[in-house]
């Protein structure tokens, strides 16, 4: 059942063309009863292998900076294993609470971007060149280390923050954003992955049955992509993470 369920979540993820980790974590939590750790280990380290195709695929279409993303992605390794940490030693009741707000507060960021751009461009101006120099290192280690953190310890993929901090503070292009971010998340997910692992959080068989259906699923999901509106595409991108903190947050 798991597996199915998985399949059909997947197809919706490759749909939509979003990371989907959120909802994940409320379909094993509530629909399946598996401890929130658990939930959230399993999501974090499936992020790895459903994110790497898009990442090649990007970077062969030359729509990744490299440079940025290889310094925000290793400092986010820090904060991947500072936050996997913090998560592992937080009751199930008060982790499953903050996971639900992250996951709204993700569903916001995402509707001020699809549906308020003008404002959201008026507030938080996006730079309009690449931040270079010693400045990228600093700015790079600091929003990693956050974006690392926020991502293991609540076990989201934290696109929506990535996205908007390599817009408005490194200057990449929006057209490089999701490429970027992608890299980025890959050594995040998986040193959170690893340190679930250690801890004894990450389930073998649960994480393998969970990563096929949503690879599978996702590939399906995705050639149907090209036939759905805009406007049904853009209200499901922020549905599916507004949905997930809702229900996650009902029934904690």
């Amino acid at each position: 059942m798991i597996f199915l369920s998985m399949l059909a979540l997947g197809a919706l993820i490759g749909f939509v063309g979003a990371g989907g980790a959120g909802v994940t974590i409320t379909l094993l939590n509530v629909g399946f009863g598996v401890p929130i750790h658990e939930a959230l280990a399993v999501a974090l380290a499936s992020m790895v292998f459903t994110t790497l195709s898009g990442a090649i695929s990007h970077f062969r279409q030359h729509e990744v900076v490299v440079r940025t993303g290889a310094i925000v992605g290793l400092f986010g390794i820090l904060g991947a294993f500072l936050g996997a940490a913090v998560s592992n030693i937080m009751p199930a009741g008060d982790l499953t609470l903050a996971t639900s707000a992250m996951m709204l507060l993700s569903a916001a960021l995402l509707y001020l971007r699809i549906y308020q751009g003008a404002w959201l461009a008026r507030h938080f101006p996006v730079r309009q060149t690449l931040l270079t120099g010693r400045r990228l290192y600093v700015y790079g280690s600091v929003t990693g280390v956050l974006v690392g953190f926020l991502s293991a310890a609540f076990g989201i993929g934290a696109a929506a923050f990535i996205q908007l901090a390599l817009m408005v503070v490194f200057g990449v292009p929006l057209l490089q954003t999701v490429g970027t971010c992608m890299m980025v998340i890959i050594p995040i997910s998986a040193a959170g992955g690893l340190g679930y692992l250690l801890s004894g959080h990450l389930e073998p068989v649960l994480f393998l049955e969970t990563l096929l259906g949503l690879m599978v699923g996702a590939w399906f999901g995705a050639k149907a992509t090209h036939l759905a509106p805009l406007p049904l595409l853009k209200f499901c991108i922020v549905g599916m993470s507004a949905a997930g903190g809702i229900i996650l947050l009902l029934f904690h």
